[in-house]
């Protein structure tokens, strides 16, 4: 099993552009941000493009697990010590409202629409989720402290919030794509004074929203410094417990689980791209917790990870005009994906959002991360292997794991033959023949 969501989901097919288009709105990337930002942009009544390299939806959207809440791990309290109560807000308000419109468009479809708590755990201390909890009250979210939660290992304590939900993501989808202008397997190989140029055509707009999971423009924004890939492993079990919410650690290093149907989806064991990782540990972790259970399948997925912990949406820097980005959602991409599609929508209609400043991929970057980020770029630039990653110079590594080349820099992945996986790259690399396992 690959993506559990695609083996009982089949998506409609779209032909690649073959001439040229105008519209007053391109969408490059088709995920569920891009889907949603065409769907919301074609329901105000405007002409809307859509173009995906590969199959819509097909990528890091049909390898979430996901979860519909505003809890992000333990943000809201990191975020009012160092962006002030103002911005805390907005980035709650964001979620909350992405929360809701998902149920109101969800309501009546045939897409595993289930209601759920979602649940913040710690092992390593009480003191964290105290925190998180007095800055939610700070903003008037309701939420519990328990001392212990049904998981098989002990924690210190969890954070509950009520009233979140969970879904099929590629369900919901495939309901809102009729009526969508899409072409697949078109790359968008340059933009050039709103023109997007590709093998088979070029589309003039007004508007260009890039939602391409890693920005690809380099010369603008500075992503490559903004952002880091992290990888996720989900082993997919039949015959585990009935969980009574959605869970998650507060560690990065933690495991998340969540039913699916009759299915525990069991997250964990990531890392940075291009670093050691994969699914020994969480196998040997599964088997100890749950030894009644049976791997029924596992995948991977890929997260862009800010410097801040919050998205960049907005104009693709300040001075780029009608040019505009999401990316950036740090293990959150259904929820974000929604609260992007909504605020780029408004920026197109030119009307305003009142959630849009806390998210401007202009704000400072000045961050114990920028260094990190910056480092690893550096370091990897400098070190003196083959192969190179063809986005900007960087040293792969060989991903045992998964049988891939991997770019610690940015995170773009290529095949056992060097054709790209994942982006930003957007040309194969020259690689050799991978090391004997």
């Amino acid at each position: 099993m690959d993506s559990f969501w695609l083996q009982d989901c089949a998506l409609p097919h779209y032909p690649p552009l073959e001439q040229d288009e105008t519209a007053q709105a391109a969408v490059i990337g088709g995920g569920i941000a891009g889907v949603l930002c065409a769907y919301f942009l074609t329901k105000a009544g405007v002409r809307c493009v859509l173009v995906e390299a590969d199959r819509i939806c097909c990528g890091t959207t049909a390898h979430t697990t996901a979860k519909l809440t505003a809890q992000h791990g333990l943000l809201y309290a990191q975020l009012l010590r160092r962006a002030g109560r103002e911005q805390a807000a907005q980035v709650l308000g964001a979620n909350l409202h992405a929360l809701e419109t998902y149920r109101r468009l969800c309501a009546g479809l045939d897409c595993d629409w289930q209601q759920r708590d979602a649940v913040v755990y710690s092992r390593r201390g009480i003191g964290p989720l105290e925190q998180e909890a007095a800055a939610l009250e700070r903003l008037h979210c309701p939420v519990t402290l328990e001392e212990s939660t049904p998981l098989p290992f002990a924690v210190q304590g969890a954070l509950r919030w009520p009233d979140q939900a969970q879904f099929h993501p590629l369900k919901f989808l495939r309901a809102v794509l009729p009526g969508l202008r899409i072409y697949e397997h078109t790359p968008a190989l340059a933009l050039e004074h709103g023109v997007v140029r590709t093998p088979g055509g070029s589309i003039a707009a007004e508007h260009i929203i890039v939602a391409t999971h890693f920005p690809f423009l380099n010369k603008h924004g500075s992503y490559f410094l903004k952002l880091y890939q992290h990888r996720s492993y989900v082993l997919v079990l039949r015959g585990g417990p009935k969980l009574d919410a959605m869970y998650v650690d507060e560690d990065k290093a933690g495991y998340s689980l969540r039913n699916a149907g009759e299915y525990l989806l069991l997250g964990g064991g990531g890392c940075h791209t291009g670093k050691p990782g994969g699914w020994q540990k969480l196998e040997q972790n599964a088997a100890q917790w749950y030894p009644q259970a049976v791997q029924a399948g596992r995948w991977a997925a890929q997260d862009c990870m800010t410097l801040d912990g919050v998205p960049y949406i907005g104009r693709y820097s300040r001075r780029t005009g009608n040019l505009y980005v999401a990316t950036g959602f740090n293990k959150w991409g259904m929820t974000s994906s929604m609260a992007a599609a909504q605020m780029l929508a408004d920026l197109v209609l030119g009307r305003p959002n009142e959630y849009a400043a806390a998210f401007s991929p202009s704000r400072g970057m000045l961050t114990p991360q920028l260094a990190v980020n910056a480092a690893t770029a550096v370091g990897n630039l400098l070190r003196p292997t083959a192969p190179r990653c063809p986005h900007l110079g960087c040293a792969l590594r060989w991903n045992a794991a998964e049988h891939s080349w991997d770019c610690p820099c940015h995170g773009s992945r290529f095949g056992r033959d060097g054709g790209v996986l994942e982006g930003p790259a957007q040309r194969d690399a020259q690689v050799p023949a991978p090391p004997e396992e």
